[in-house]
């Protein structure tokens, strides 16, 4: 449907009328068309070259015609204080949610997010947020841009058609896309959408290293594909009012508070742009997975489509990881995920299909697994694994995926008694045996180290 420039972090220029862009330079006395010059910064002028990352636009008119913000109710989207006061708490529990109702009245993107879970300080640059949203109308003569971070949106259902300053992106199920600050944005859709959201607040998202892998593999870089330049025919004003001149509504989301105004005509009116900072859209199937091809199920790291890096090395503000269609031919090996305590907190959704380590894991439901949390397979899951033939296996049933943290989130307690919460999630695992057979085997007895113990007079 759309013309995309393809390469991850990578310098375009792309303009939509031809010669739009200036011969030269970033700010000429006079541009091309007559347009204005506006440069977008998304890191600070002077981090190191190769970090640094800015877009300059040229556009019909500037971004500063729009009359003064004013502080909107935020709905169902909430950004912190993470406190137990603003509403949110934290659960060391085991958690699931089975898919989150399709709006039964009018809801937009913005109107349809829905937070469940957040930790750190927007106004600080520190921490994250996890939202889904369900919408059934576009915006229309309405956008918004996120001032407090970058988000990285999945859809489950529908397909959201999303306009921004640079250009368009088409985004269904199965692909991914990252709106970064500051980036204006409108979606447009057709019928029930419902999907995710990771927000960071902190740094922008980059492929993960792949140290001994090599130079390829996982998400490839030329798989990521960015918008060209598009723009909004220009609304003739004049003799209207100043009403009718302001004629659209901007939503800013700005220091974990919603404000809006009415600008001046359509954002989206940028000619053509230069930089290496601009939205951009992945495609989930084109993820060249890694597997282990003798023994051991490997750790879900080698899954990681895109990290937001944290102040330590090797520890992320948050990763993006899926559970793709892949091979399993491990040899004397449990193949689905294993029992597991993790000091990084997990927050899983289901984009289609089945998840192959319990039942229950509906597509657009989600599951949070905290930190230390213990987690796993079902016994069902577990005993079939435990007894299956290991022959080469296909995986294909199901796509998951994780926004695994290095914080502690805290709960929305709207998320935690929303109905659609499964509260008995924690029976999945009741009926796990205690399957230990000592030395004397089935017969029981004083098998085992108790009964060594007891016979060497060893401890209590």
């Amino acid at each position: 449907m759309f013309k995309y420039n393809s390469g991850f972090d990578s310098e375009f220029q792309t303009e939509a009328l031809p010669n739009a862009l200036p011969p030269f330079g970033n700010n000429p006395q006079v541009c091309p068309y007559n347009l204005y010059a506006e440069q977008l910064s998304g890191t600070a002028f002077t981090v190191p070259r190769k970090e640094n990352r800015r877009t300059w636009m040229y556009r019909t008119q500037p971004s500063v015609l729009h009359n003064p913000f004013e502080e909107v109710e935020g709905g169902s989207l909430s950004h912190g204080p993470f406190t137990r006061s603003n509403g949110y708490q934290i659960s060391p529990n085991q958690l699931r949610w089975n898919p989150l109702p399709l709006p039964s009245c009018s809801e937009t993107f913005v109107s349809g997010l829905t937070t469940i879970a957040g930790e750190g300080d927007p106004k600080c640059k520190s921490g994250l947020a996890v939202h889904m949203y369900t919408c059934n109308r576009s915006m229309i003569n309405e956008a918004m841009y996120n001032s407090d971070g970058d988000y990285l949106i999945v859809p489950e259902t529908g397909t959201l058609i999303v306009q921004t300053e640079l250009g368009y992106l088409e985004v269904p199920p199965k692909f991914i896309c990252v709106i970064p600050r500051g980036i204006v944005f409108k979606v447009n859709v057709e019928g029930g959408c419902r999907g995710y959201v990771l927000e960071v607040f902190k740094g922008h998202f980059d492929l993960p290293d792949l140290g001994p892998i090599g130079s390829n593999g996982l998400a490839n870089a030329r798989d990521f594909e960015y918008p060209i330049a598009a723009y909004d025919e220009v609304e003739n004003v004049e003799g209207k009012t100043k009403e009718e001149k302001y004629n659209w509504k901007l939503i800013n989301k700005f220091g974990g508070l919603m404000f809006s105004t009415e600008r001046c005509g359509t954002p989206f009116n940028v000619v053509a742009w230069h930089g290496n900072y601009s939205p951009y859209r992945y495609n989930l199937e084109k993820f060249c997975c890694i597997n282990s091809v003798t023994f051991d199920h490997p750790d879900p790291s080698i899954y990681t489509v895109l990290t937001c890096k944290g102040d330590d090395v090797g520890t992320a503000t948050a990763d993006f990881v899926i559970f793709p269609e892949r091979w399993m031919v491990m040899e004397n090996t449990f193949r689905p995920p294993w029992y597991h305590r993790n000091c990084m907190s997990e927050f899983m959704g289901m984009i289609w299909g089945k998840y192959d380590a319990k039942e229950g894991f509906q597509a657009g439901g989600a599951s949070l697994h905290s930190c230390m949390t213990p987690h796993g397979p079902d016994y069902k899951t577990f005993k079939g694994a435990s007894e299956c033939e290991l022959k080469p296996h296909k995986f294909d049933k199901g796509l998951a995926f994780m926004f695994e943290t290095n914080v502690i989130l805290n709960i929305s307690k709207k998320a935690l008694a929303a109905e659609h919460r499964d509260v008995n999630y924690f029976k999945c695992w009741e009926g796990i045996p205690n399957a230990f057979q000592g030395k004397k085997g089935k017969e029981g007895g004083d098998g085992g180290e108790e009964g060594e113990n007891k016979k060497r007079k060893i401890g209590p």
